[in-house]
């Protein structure tokens, strides 16, 4: 069963939570939600995708400590990034990806996997190199 679904154009991930691996984390992500706005692809990280816009009532969350960290994320990882060296981030790989930013590798806590879903995932980013920005909506399943 799923915890989270991400809903972006025609397609719909069901992702699950990782709250053993990143406790503080993954609460952090679900008080974001639900999460309507823009995913973008990456410039600097390969092939992924990311959301970095998520509305004015957000705490800071450059307390979060690193849990359960990434800068070489697997195809359907989702990372939480609070910011520390950068703007605050969810990154969605989608294939082979390095976290990077102009600031340099960046690693991302791992909150939850995007399962059975490789090829569409894959669509996904070439659809957003292409196309530009689109809507994501994320939310509890």
């Amino acid at each position: 069963m799923p915890d989270v679904t991400l809903e972006v154009d025609d397609w719909t991930f069901e992702a699950t939570l990782l709250p053993d691996e990143a406790p503080e984390s993954v609460e952090r992500f679900l008080d974001l939600l639900p999460l309507e706005t823009t995913v973008k692809h990456v410039r600097w990280s390969g092939y992924a995708v990311f959301v970095e816009e998520f509305g004015e009532d957000v705490a800071d969350m450059t307390d979060l400590p690193r849990e359960n960290h990434r800068v070489y994320p697997s195809r359907g990882d989702v990372l939480l990034y609070p910011g520390y060296e950068n703007v605050p981030e969810i990154l969605i790989a989608c294939g082979s990806t390095a976290f990077r930013s102009p600031a340099g590798e960046l690693a991302g806590n791992h909150v939850a996997i995007i399962e059975d879903a490789r090829e569409e995932l894959a669509a996904l980013e070439v659809d957003v190199l292409e196309n530009g920005s689109t809507g994501i909506t994320i939310r509890e399943a």
